[in-house]
């Protein structure tokens, strides 16, 4: 920290002062909120919040590699360019600040680090997933307002009321300019179709998971869920090109990956025992609404 201050927040000012870019201030409050509402659940399963803290720490910030690589290697182009220095391309490469993750990056780095986590600490995987996901969720609706402040992953030209237009500079003026060196023209704020989708989907989450009667059904839900409507959004989104020799883009094709996932794991759940409901209150290890399962059960 001290580090930071003395050396730090000098090389940050551009002259007019440190600038507090929205992106990045966006970041830390979607992991903030996302970490507080898992806090919450987690104290009605019997998770501490310490636990909750520490796996938040750990999915973050590996989740944080996860989409960085991903949007390295998918515009890797931009990142080393012929002629650019490396230091040059290596500073760009972790200016995360400034834009730049792709959601669907950060499954397989983040889901690796909970399994370990969940592994080492002796916990249930799923039933840790089904208590984190909506905080998870909470987090990506604020991180695409970020995205929003930012100018990436933008929508297509339209005349629809909502339209937006993005300052010159932005990469979605520089696509679709409404003059020469001006603003774009309005364009679908398909970063705010994707937060508002988010939000609903955690509110789902959260309100789907009394009725639950199997760990990981939230889990199976949003994962279900969750590829459909950006199968949807990529429609509107223009940002991406297609990719692998098909018409779709790479988020398109990982959303068919993740739905095949999806189908198998609803199909594991429904062989497992189910949560009689009812009962007694709900203890630790169960939801509201659950009543805890009788041994052997």
């Amino acid at each position: 920290a001290g580090g930071c201050i003395l050396w730090g927040l000098p090389a940050l000012d551009d002259g007019t002062g440190v600038p507090i870019r929205g992106y990045g201030l966006m970041l830390l409050v979607a992991a903030g909120a996302g970490t507080w509402l898992s806090v919450r659940r987690g104290r009605v399963v019997g998770i501490d919040a310490d636990t909750i803290l520490s796996l938040g720490v750990e999915v973050f910030l590996w989740g944080l590699v996860g989409a960085r690589l991903f949007y390295v290697i998918e515009y890797h182009e931009q990142f080393f360019a012929p002629g650019k220095p490396l230091g040059e391309s290596l500073r760009d490469v972790v200016n995360i600040a400034s834009g730049g993750l792709v959601v669907f990056g950060s499954l397989p780095t983040a889901a690796l680090a909970a399994w370990r986590f969940a592994r080492r600490r002796g916990l249930d995987l799923l039933e840790l997933a089904d208590c984190v996901v909506p905080g998870m969720l909470v987090g990506l609706a604020i991180g695409r307002v970020g995205c929003f402040l930012n100018g990436c992953c933008y929508g297509g030209p339209c005349e629809l009321p909502w339209a937006v237009s993005f300052p010159a500079g932005t990469e979605v003026a520089v696509k679709y300019p409404a003059s020469a060196a001006g603003p774009s023209v309005p364009v679908h704020p398909a970063q705010l179709y994707a937060a508002v989708d988010a939000a609903l989907l955690a509110a789902l989450a959260v309100a789907w998971t009394p009725l639950a009667r199997r760990r990981g059904e939230v889990l199976a839900l949003v994962l279900t869920l969750h590829p459909i409507s950006r199968l949807l959004l990529e429609e509107i989104r223009v940002d991406e090109p297609p990719a692998l020799g098909t018409s779709l883009s790479i988020s398109q094709l990982v959303s068919l990956v993740l739905l095949v996932l999806a189908a198998g794991l609803w199909w594991w759940i429904s062989l497992q025992p189910v949560r009689p409901q009812g009962g007694p209150a709900a203890g630790p290890g169960t939801f509201p609404g659950r009543a805890a399962a009788q041994p052997g059960a």
